[in-house]
């Protein structure tokens, strides 16, 4: 099976796909095309990027030496054979399109996987096949903090550990720390037997947001073991759009039946499918970036 990672750049999907024998990630090329010509339509993204392909082999660029060509999903469903180039190869494309725009994607394609939340999410990738997925604890509170040492542990001093301190985002202040652990033993008392209840336990967690930094990364791999569990479900979080998702855990405090019904519209039974749970730590790690 394809190991397949989604990256986001303003609002676009970066597709690639893990190269096992040279230990290496391959990039779709039309993916790259598509958002530096602000192009929708992919018979046109296509089209550019075969005039494009014409235009560097006349000039022996070694972007189009480097290419390689594997199967890959296009827009009517069905896998096709695309174009994908490593991450030499993209950062050499990206340098064939003038303008600030080229330059802001080589500058963010060069730094994410080299941030706290690129080797983070590298960390939550390897959890689907880690045996350590299989002694969570599921719907605790030292299950989520299980699930947020193994993401985060190496990165951040606090890794795994409940805060000491009052954090606000927004204007929201979430629960006061020195109330907390209280609050972490009444959330833990919520009943799992309904979808009701679990977003219900989803919806309070998020407001007591127990760590430092990297709650909505745990948490939402914590909800998805506990629908796993009780549900035999789990989210496709790419069926959710991250406006829709932030509205609906802004409003969740109050109006909780916004993000139920967001979460209950996206559930799936692949709860042992690979490319769903890598899918939905794209998602989940997009939905933390800065806009």
């Amino acid at each position: 099976m394809q190991k397949i990672s989604i990256r986001f750049f303003d609002d676009r999907e970066v597709r690639a796909v893990w190269d096992e024998q040279n230990a290496k990630w391959l990039f779709s090329v039309l993916d790259i095309v598509a958002l530096l010509t602000d192009q929708d339509d992919y018979t046109k993204t296509r089209n550019y990027w075969k005039y494009l392909k014409a235009k560097l082999k006349k000039e022996n660029s070694q972007v189009v030496s480097a290419t390689t060509q594997l199967k890959f999903l296009a827009p009517d469903g069905k896998k096709r054979l695309a174009d994908m180039l490593d991450y030499t190869g993209i950062i050499a494309l990206g340098k064939e399109f003038p303008g600030k725009k080229a330059n802001r994607f080589i500058d963010w394609f060069t730094f994410s996987d080299e941030s706290i939340d690129g080797k983070s999410k590298t960390k939550a990738y390897a959890l689907f096949e880690s045996s350590f997925i299989n002694n969570i604890e599921v719907g605790t509170t030292k299950g989520l903090q299980q699930i947020h040492g193994y993401l985060f542990g190496g990165l951040y001093d606090f890794a795994g550990q409940i805060r000491q301190k009052n954090i606000s985002k927004g204007g929201f202040l979430f629960a006061v720390s020195r109330f907390l652990g209280e609050t972490l033993r009444q959330i833990e008392a919520i009943p799992e037997t309904t979808f009701d209840e679990i977003v219900n336990k989803y919806v309070e967690m998020n407001i007591a947001h127990p760590f430092m930094e990297g709650n909505g990364r745990s948490t939402r791999i914590w909800l998805d073991l506990i629908l796993k569990k009780r549900l035999k479900k789990c989210v496709d979080w790419s069926k959710i759009s991250k406006r829709d998702y932030m509205n609906a855990m802004m409003l969740s405090p109050t109006q909780s039946s916004v993000l139920k019904t967001l979460l209950e519209n996206a559930l799936t039974t692949k709860i042992y499918d690979r490319e769903m749970f890598m899918k939905g730590i794209d998602y989940s790690y997009y939905y933390e970036e800065n806009d």
